[in-house]
């Protein structure tokens, strides 16, 4: 068998090969309580290197900015040559609320700045991290293909983007990846957006394959919330958890019988989605590190993952996975390439 430390895969059909797990970043910096003591970051991102965990993901908007220039720091001493670098653009905070952008100017003005605070000459792959709705796709992509011919980006990417959106991209030049959410309690992109990628070559990339913590942590976690931005998610609000904390038991309940934990079984089951998905835990402790790469060892029959996905089907779930639907791939469809005025 291979080592769940060696083990690598192709994502998508572009060449871009990566390691079979990444390592979502942004909780080290933003959102998931205050920012982390940055020496103790970057232990753990040169730990996750040396244990073959080399797909990195970060996003100018966690911080905003401080992640990106946490991860420049701890590519430096020839850490850079060992990882695939994955950023993303299109959100930012003005006057306090969130804004999307995909003009042509702000795609490449965000590029340079996240090569600048990344201190590196090319970023592996780009992710527009969310669709803006005002422009047609295809003016957003024009710009990422044009960075793609001057070396600056080698990949590109699409964040919760629907399946039409995912087409109309691809047209312009290949999609490599596209990140989505995806876990055990949230399969919405299961009917269209995962065929759609695979009739196309597109690898998978799930974020919070892990519920955003719940299959870590349990219905527990929410008594920890403090500056926490989960603590405004629907499905993490106390008459919500209440109902939904029985998926967490019964997923721990079959964690028992199989001899793991009940994170490494929630994302084993991501993992046997396929050899094109590659799911990015994020963490910040070095133990859940090492316990997410075990995941890689733990096998599942198709009785197991029936099993585990009755456990939590949709009419289980309490709570929609998002805080703000507007920003999800249900509403990222651009207006036609025709109605464009530059």
């Amino acid at each position: 068998m291979t080592s769940p430390l060696t083990h690598t895969m192709k994502l998508g059909s572009q060449g871009l090969e990566v390691s079979a797990q990444g390592l979502g970043c942004m909780g080290m910096s933003a959102y998931y309580g205050p920012p982390k003591p940055e020496e103790q970051m970057i232990q753990l991102i040169h730990h996750a290197v040396n244990s073959g965990i080399t797909f990195l993901d970060t996003s100018d908007f966690y911080g905003p900015h401080t992640n990106e220039i946490l991860i420049g720091k701890a590519l430096k001493g020839g850490i850079r040559e060992k990882v695939q670098l994955a950023t993303k653009f299109g959100i930012k905070i003005v006057d306090g609320k969130i804004e999307v952008h995909g003009d042509p100017a702000y795609v490449r003005a965000a590029c340079e700045a996240s090569l600048k605070r990344l201190e590196v000459e090319y970023i592996d792959l780009y992710y527009q991290h969310r669709i803006d709705t005002r422009i047609p796709i295809e003016v957003t992509m024009g710009e990422l293909k044009k960075l793609v011919e001057e070396g600056k980006i080698k990949y590109i990417g699409l964040s919760e983007a629907s399946a039409s959106t995912i087409r109309r991209a691809h047209a312009v030049h290949p999609i490599t990846a596209v990140q989505m959410e995806w876990s055990l309690w949230s399969r919405d992109i299961e009917e269209e957006i995962v065929p759609t990628c695979r009739e196309l070559g597109i690898g998978i990339v799930p974020y919070s394959p892990l519920g955003r913590g719940f299959f870590a942590m349990g219905p527990t976690m929410v008594e920890s919330f403090e500056g926490d931005h989960r603590e405004n998610l629907p499905r993490f609000q106390a008459e919500n958890m209440e109902h939904n904390k029985q998926i967490y038991e019964r997923v721990s309940e079959m964690a028992g019988r199989k001899g793991c934990t009940t994170s490494q079984l929630a994302l084993a089951w991501v993992h046997h989605q396929g050899n094109d998905v590659c799911p990015i835990p994020g963490t910040s402790k070095l133990n859940n590190l090492n316990q997410n790469i075990a995941a890689l060892s733990v096998k599942l029959t198709p009785q197991e993952m029936a099993e585990l996905e009755s456990y939590a089907s949709a009419d289980k779930v309490k709570g929609h996975r998002a805080w703000n639907p507007t920003y999800s791939w249900e509403n990222s469809d651009t207006p036609p390439l025709s109605s464009w005025k530059k």
